[in-house]
């Protein structure tokens, strides 16, 4: 007689995940070499020294993905209060001088002796925690305005506050997008959604209208070519990297926007250097990877055994979504500039790790359906 087969780890069992993950990941060390090499010569004088980090932080967050991986994502639901709590301090803290790290007008990071965490990074999967637990707790009343909007709304507007100060307005339009969607497929109604948008108005005309490079930002998005060489530098030579990119590239190494013409070609713009180094043919295989990542993210939310996961799944596919539309159509001049990573590719220790641990969250999720148990 066969005794009952050892449960697979989920590691190993969501191989849909797994490897376009690794995949990915794969792309962002060879196309965050390509890309950075020459900033990387000039400033450290080793062509190498991103894309060592880049591995470094590769293998870290590999090694995280298995750990959030191994645990039931059950626990996640005991302990969101906890992680939801870790996120405001850590979002606090980042105000607090000598302890943040300031770039570009922001400070978004926290110095933690010889390397940089980015909060606001952990905030978007503290959040997505908190609203798997508490949109599923309160399933029985979700309809009400007072139970199943008012609390989750509270709660994004806190951190929405928080990060603004930094200030962030690409993680709160990420935040919001996110909120809203584990809100809509939790049963919030419709109606209770959309009751912020007279609120909206004043809130965009302040925060976009009334700052002038916001302004300037939705009038470059606009018309790009009207200033070239000034507010819309950025986009003119991401356009200009897809375009002489053709069908297969240049070849890896042999673009020439990453050498100081595109402004951060290792981090926002790196889907440009993959459109001008390998064409087509290697922005469709990127694209390609997202989907069957997405897709599975979606047939794990619609299969979950609990509420609670069903919500989560989506949240976690939502985070990768999201943020995978705004970089490429930001890239590709569909949206305005915007600075958010690009998932598992772009240059970014904080990004990669906390993308790689929701997708072990997931990969739990999914694995539990098959097993009958989180394992």
């Amino acid at each position: 007689m066969i005794g009952p087969t050892k449960p697979i780890h989920p590691f190993f069992n969501e191989k849909s995940i797994l490897f376009p993950v690794i995949l990915l990941s794969g792309i962002g060390i060879i196309m965050v070499y390509s890309a950075s090499s020459s900033i990387s010569m000039e400033t450290y004088n080793s062509a190498f020294h991103y894309m060592k980090k880049q591995a470094l932080f590769f293998g870290i967050s590999l090694c995280v993905m298995f750990i959030t991986a191994s645990f039931p994502y059950k626990l996640y639901r005991r302990i969101s209060y906890l992680i939801l709590f870790a996120a405001i301090v850590l979002l606090v803290a980042v105000l607090v001088p000598g302890l943040n790290v300031k770039a570009g007008g922001a400070h978004r990071w926290l110095d933690l002796g010889g390397f940089t965490f980015q909060p606001a990074e952990f905030a978007k999967l503290a959040l997505i925690l908190f609203l798997g637990y508490s949109l599923s707790k309160k399933q029985d009343m979700i309809k009400l305005f007072s139970v199943g909007f008012i609390p989750h709304a509270v709660i994004f507007t806190f951190f929405a506050c928080l990060i603004i100060l930094q200030p962030d307005f690409g993680t709160i339009v990420v935040l919001g997008m996110i909120t809203w969607g584990m809100m809509f497929i939790a049963g919030v109604k419709i109606i209770h959604l959309l009751s912020p948008t007279p609120l909206l108005a004043p809130v965009i005309y302040f925060w976009v209208y009334k700052v002038d490079y916001r302004l300037e930002r939705i009038l470059t998005f606009l018309n790009p070519w009207d200033d070239p060489y000034n507010t819309g530098y950025q986009i003119t030579h991401s356009l200009k990297a897809f375009g002489s990119g053709g069908i297969f590239g240049k070849g890896i190494g042999l673009g020439m926007q990453k050498m100081h013409y595109l402004p951060e070609p290792h981090t926002d713009f790196i889907f440009s250097i993959i459109g001008e180094e390998l064409g087509l043919i290697g922005v469709l295989t990127v694209l390609s990877l997202y989907l069957v990542l997405l897709m599975k993210g979606i047939t794990i939310a619609k299969t979950a055994d609990t509420v609670f996961g069903t919500i989560t799944a989506t949240g976690l596919t939502l985070y990768i979504g999201i943020q995978v539309i705004i970089n490429t159509g930001v890239a590709l001049g569909v949206l305005p500039t915007k600075g958010l990573t690009l998932p598992f590719i772009s240059y970014g220790g904080t990004s990669l790790v906390i993308n790689m641990a929701a997708m072990g969250i997931l990969m739990n999720i999914g694995a539990s359906k098959k097993n009958g148990q989180a394992i």
